[in-house]
C-alpha cells in the first residue's frame, strides 16, 4: 500500500485523537508498543540492579530488598544482554540468601575445613581461613619463584600460581585484582567474562 502525502497527513490527523481518546480510557499505549524498554518493578522498596554471578553472560537483574531480606529478583528489562529474561539459575538468585522468607539453611556462614587426608569437616573462623590462604600463597610463591630466565634476564615471577576471574567482577574490580596478582609475580592470569 502506497500513501500519498495528503493521505499520510489525513491518517496521522485521525490517529492522534484516537490515541488521546484511548489514553483517557486508561489504555497505556507506550507499554503496549515498547514493553521491554520500561522498568516493570514499581514497588516502594529498595531496588538495585545487579549482574548474575553464575556464568559469563553478564545478565542483569533487579533485586528488591526490604530490611536486609530479598523480596524479589527479576530480569532487568533495560539490560542489553538478557532484556528482562532469566535462565533457571538466574531466576533462583534469591535462594542464595533466602528460602521462603528465611535465611537459606544451606548457605555457608562459617568456614568448613577438612584437613588433608581427613574425612571430617570442622568449623573455623574467617580470620583463620585468611591466614591459611595467605600462608599457602606465600609458600607456593616462594617455592616456584623465578628471578632470572634461561637468557639471564631478570623476570621476577612465579609459575606455580594462577588466577581465573569470574563474570561477576566489573572492570574496576578486575583492574585491582590484576594489579594485586601482578605484584605477587603471577604470570598466568585469565578471566572468563564475555561482555
Amino acid at each position: 500500500m502506497e500513501l500519498s502525502r495528503r493521505e499520510f497527513l489525513k491518517l496521522g490527523g485521525a490517529a492522534v485523537p484516537a490515541i488521546l481518546a484511548l489514553e483517557t480510557l486508561g489504555f497505556d499505549w507506550v507499554s503496549a508498543v515498547y514493553p521491554r524498554s520500561l522498568s516493570v518493578m514499581k514497588k516502594r522498596i529498595g531496588e538495585k540492579t545487579t549482574i548474575c554471578p553464575y556464568d559469563a553472560s553478564g545478565c542483569g537483574f533487579i533485586v528488591a530488598a526490604e530490611g536486609g531480606n530479598i523480596i524479589n529478583i527479576e530480569g532487568d528489562p533495560d539490560h542489553p544482554i538478557n532484556r528482562g529474561g532469566a535462565c533457571s539459575k538466574g531466576a533462583s538468585l534469591a535462594q542464595l540468601r533466602t528460602v521462603d522468607g528465611k535465611l537459606n539453611p544451606r548457605r555457608l556462614t562459617q568456614v568448613l575445613y577438612r584437613r588433608p587426608g581427613g574425612t571430617e569437616w570442622t568449623l573455623k573462623s574467617w580470620d583463620w581461613a585468611m591466614e591459611q590462604i595467605a600462608r599457602n600463597i606465600k609458600r607456593v610463591r616462594d617455592a616456584n619463584w623465578v628471578e632470572k630466565d634461561e637468557g639471564g634476564y631478570s623476570v621476577n615471577r612465579t609459575e606455580g600460581l594462577a588466577s581465573v576471574g569470574a563474570s561477576a567482577l566489573d572492570n574496576e574490580e578486575c583492574y585491582l585484582l590484576v594489579k594485586a596478582l601482578r605484584s605477587l609475580g603471577l604470570v598466568y592470569v585469565e578471566h572468563q567474562a564475555r561482555i
